[in-house]
This record gives C-alpha cells, structure tokens and sequence, in this order.
C-alpha cells in the first residue's frame, strides 16, 4: 500500500501572516514598491499622482513599503517610524479623484506584473488595495 503526500493547500490571503509570506515579506513588498514607483515615473497615465509627491521620493517609498509590509500581516514597521496609520486623513490635503484612484492602481498592477508572485495573490492582492483606494477618494470628495 502506497501513502500519499498531503495535499499542499493554496494559502489563504489575508489569514495570519499569508500575505506577507507570498509577497516575499520585506524585501519582495521593497521590489514591488520600487516597480510602483518606476511605473509612475514612466507611465503617462501617472503623470497626475506623480505630480502629487516630492521629487525625492525615498520617504514615498520608504512609507509605502513600511506599510505594505504590516497591511499584508507582517511587522507593523510603518507605525514604529511614522505612528499610527491614518491612510484617508494622510492623503485628505489631496483632490484624489476616480482618476487618480485608476492611475494609483494601474502603476500597482503593472508593478506586480513584474513580480514572482503567484497570479492568485496579484489578483487578490490588486482588488484588496482598491479598498482604501476608493476610501482615499471617498474622503476627498467629502471636505472636513
């Protein structure tokens, strides 16, 4: 009689440490936040949210990728620099509207495109940030 392997179960995103785990944990989320950023820089459609950062962008890259690093279920490396997290009152000085919202996420989507990740977690990973990307616009729209 013959014994079989377990079967190698697909890892659920978002559950526990999963997510970070897939997308390299820090030095995969620092390559995709380095694609991000070079996709802004050359896309035409960017042009509108690249105007919105500093020239230098090593703070842009160094909190996006902070971030992304305890979004994803891993070390909360953002707020032990920066403090808490408020992504929609961050970005509430802004006019961050639909199109802003598309080209933020269409440099995201190129960027993972460059990536090793498992098309399972590009997918999930692109319609998980739409998010609080619709947040951000949802709070530009309404003024405080």
């Amino acid at each position: 009689m013959s014994q079989r392997a377990p079967a190698q179960s697909q890892p659920t995103y978002g559950v526990e440490d999963a997510s970070y785990l897939a997308a390299g944990e820090r030095e995969g989320i620092t390559r995709l936040v380095d694609a991000f950023y070079r996709q802004m820089e050359e896309l035409p459609e960017a042009a509108l949210i690249r105007r919105m950062h500093p020239r230098d962008l090593t703070e842009s890259r160094d909190k996006l990728s902070r971030f992304l690093c305890g979004w994803l279920n891993g070390p909360k490396l953002y707020s032990e620099k920066y403090g808490p997290i408020k992504l929609p009152s961050a970005h509430a000085h802004l006019r961050v509207g639909p199109k802003e919202r598309d080209a933020w996420l269409l440099c995201m989507e190129r960027a993972l495109e460059e990536q090793d990740f498992a098309p399972g977690f590009c997918s999930y990973l692109l319609r998980e940030l739409g998010v609080p990307a619709e947040r951000i616009v949802q709070v530009s729209r309404d003024p405080k």
